[in-house]
């Protein structure tokens, strides 16, 4: 199995069958170094989707071979410390946590198997990292790989539901452009939809996306502890309080910001305001309190937006600046 160029990462199978058909597009072999939820999850779905796994890597050689489990696959369970043992393949997906792809990166760069048995441009290597980009896989790039990042912009808790968000995700891509071409082509078996952006907006994009999934699962708990304080326990404090969100979701959906917002801020209610100001305060809801002011005010902006009376937002805006 070989490349047909330089330029085209992807294995091709060739017969002496028509010309029209004498090149049959095949599906890399993938090695995943990081089982944890998103490698798992990302394995489950490609060999659903017809790619077969080599290897999985894990920082312990247990948890790979549970994770291999999952996928009831025939290739390696390796750990962190046997990167040299990796077989060659086309594709090798790195969802280890950020702090140690570059390192990973190195170490493969100096695996035999991983550096020698494959022709160059014919291997490809792509991260998950929300936050980093292409160019902490340089090692790799040095010796002839294609190098990339592929981050599904979905939340994934557990494996078996997360293979199946996949489907549905939007994934954010960015690297060489042999690399980028490979991603495309896993996005689109997978079943998800991609967009690209620079390399050096990563952190930028990546913080977004913390702020619309992780800071809203805090903002969801700031919100079960004040309900507890009215006595409400966990579990009833978050059985109430997710159809509201589910129902801004739903909002969010068909409309902007703008428009989505609904409650005190989008009526412009001075009063319900100010109780909501004195009741945090009296009881000593110290980080709910300073996130009501910050969010207020951006709600304002929103409100601002809809044409709302200026005196109106001026006189809440001074009020929340006021505690």
């Amino acid at each position: 199995m070989g490349a047909v160029g330089p330029s085209e990462p992807t294995a091709w199978v060739v017969s002496s069958m028509p010309r029209r058909e004498a090149q049959i597009k095949t599906k890399p072999k993938v090695s995943i170094i990081g089982a944890g939820r998103l490698g798992t999850a990302l394995a489950l779905a490609l060999t659903s989707r017809g790619y077969g796994i080599r290897a999985l890597v894990a920082r312990r050689l247990s948890h790979a071979r549970k994770a291999l489990q999952m996928i009831s696959g025939a290739g390696m369970a390796l750990a962190e410390n046997q990167l040299a043992e990796l077989p060659a393949s086309e594709l090798i997906l790195i969802a280890t946590p950020d702090d140690v792809i570059g390192s990973v990166a190195a170490k493969l760069a100096t695996a035999s198997k991983v550096a020698r048995e494959l022709p160059k441009h014919s291997r490809t290597v792509l991260h998950t990292s929300g936050a980093l980009s292409s160019i902490v896989l340089k090692p790799l790039a040095d010796i002839g790989f294609h190098t990339g990042s592929l981050h599904p912009l979905v939340s994934i808790n557990e494996p078996r539901a997360g293979s199946a968000s996949l489907g549905t995700a939007f994934y954010c891509l960015e690297g060489d452009r042999a690399a980028m071409r490979v991603a495309r082509s896993i996005v689109k078996d997978l079943g998800g939809r991609s967009f690209s952006i620079e390399s050096d907006s990563k952190a930028l994009y990546h913080a977004a996306a913390v702020m619309a999934s992780g800071h809203t699962t805090a903002l969801f708990d700031v919100a079960v502890e004040m309900l507890t304080k009215c006595g409400l326990t966990e579990a009833n404090s978050r059985r109430v309080l997710l159809p509201l969100l589910e129902s801004t979701w739903r909002n969010l959906a068909t409309s902007n910001p703008a428009q989505a917002l609904t409650g005190t801020f989008a009526r412009g209610d001075e009063a319900t305001v100010h109780k909501h100001l004195t009741a945090l305060t009296l009881a000593r809801q110290v980080d709910a309190l300073a996130i009501y002011r910050l969010l207020g005010q951006r709600s304002l902006r929103l409100l601002a937006k809809n044409g709302a009376d200026p005196k109106l937002i001026q006189r809440i805006d001074k009020m929340l600046r006021s505690v």
